[in-house]
């Protein structure tokens, strides 16, 4: 949405609260989104809030859709996306692991933190656990697995990603893509192509020394 005038002054924009929610959740966790400091740090009027949102719930609803949508879309969309092999299947779902832009991991910590003390969004993660797992399952499926074996691959493959986001587990570019053609193997049952590698490689603007 524009950002809009009102006659004391600018009021803002839904996007522009939504992003310094955003922002406030990743840097001190869900009790900093609230509604006075937001406006301080946009430099606006409490009451220029009530203009896009009817309270502090719709905010953190807002919140919770923008993680679904971005972080389950992009792993339902990724494992949809075309690939000739199984190994080229998994390195496009890899794209979520290695692009922000697909997929938000400190957002996904921050939102599991949060669940550590809401029911609610309890919920709403292992609804998307849900989500994100059948969608790598039926994956698995498209190229010929069992369904008892597509959803143990799936949950695999997804279990150890959630793993190195709650653990916080931190490796240099480098030492991930050496990584990545072994977890591919491992999840997979099949060596990556060379040619599948340099495509996934390309398209995160890295070269192997």
């Amino acid at each position: 949405m524009d950002q809009t005038l009102n006659d004391g002054g600018w009021r803002g924009s839904q996007e522009g609260w939504l992003e310094a929610a955003y922002e406030s959740l990743l840097e001190s966790g869900v009790d900093s989104v609230k509604i006075l400091p937001l406006a301080k740090k946009l430099n606006l009027s409490r009451t220029s809030f009530y203009w896009f949102f009817k309270d502090r719930e719709e905010l953190l609803a807002g919140l919770v859709a923008r993680w679904r949508d971005k972080n389950t879309g992009s792993i339902v969309r990724q494992s949809e996306a075309y690939a000739e092999t199984l190994a080229e299947a998994m390195l496009n779902v890899f794209d979520c692991w290695l692009d922000e832009k697909l997929f938000d991991s400190q957002f996904e910590f921050a939102i599991r933190s949060w669940a550590l003390q809401s029911a609610e969004i309890l919920s709403e993660v292992q609804d998307a656990d849900r989500t994100r797992i059948e969608a790598l399952a039926r994956m698995f499926m498209r190229f010929g697995h069992s369904e008892i074996a597509a959803d143990v691959r799936a949950r695999t493959t997804y279990l150890v990603q959630i793993g190195y986001i709650t653990m916080q587990s931190k490796e240099n570019i480098a030492l991930r893509m050496k990584r990545i053609p072994e977890y591919i193997a491992i999840y997979t049952g099949q060596v990556p192509q060379q040619r599948e590698l340099d495509r996934f490689r390309a398209r995160h603007g890295y070269k192997a020394d």
